[in-house]
């Protein structure tokens, strides 16, 4: 079986730096504020839409009724924030 990859953002921040050569500080700078500038919108409750790459979609979750599979007991699970990832059809087409 062959072993899976994983891209981090050290991978990403390296990418930047190969195509402009700018700083490799600055470079990792700007893949984390990328990511906090996502991260920072979804917290605000907005949808992230990278074009040609896809949208991260928030959905509300109410409060359902869950069973612990241990012992099968009931158990109330709160309402929450879940984040969704759907991809474009570029990206879609690019991964087939």
């Amino acid at each position: 079986m062959s072993e899976l990859l994983t891209l981090t953002r050290a991978d990403i921040a390296h990418s930047i730096y190969r195509h402009t050569r700018l700083p490799r500080g600055h470079c990792q700078g700007m893949v984390d504020s990328i990511l906090l500038h996502i991260a920072d919108a979804l917290a605000a409750g907005e949808n992230v839409k990278i074009t040609n790459f896809g949208t991260f979609i928030l959905h509300d979750k109410g409060e359902r009724l869950g069973r612990n599979p241990k012992n099968g007991v009931e158990v109330s699970i709160a309402p929450r924030r879940a984040v969704t990832f759907r991809a474009s059809s570029a990206l879609r087409n690019a991964v087939a």
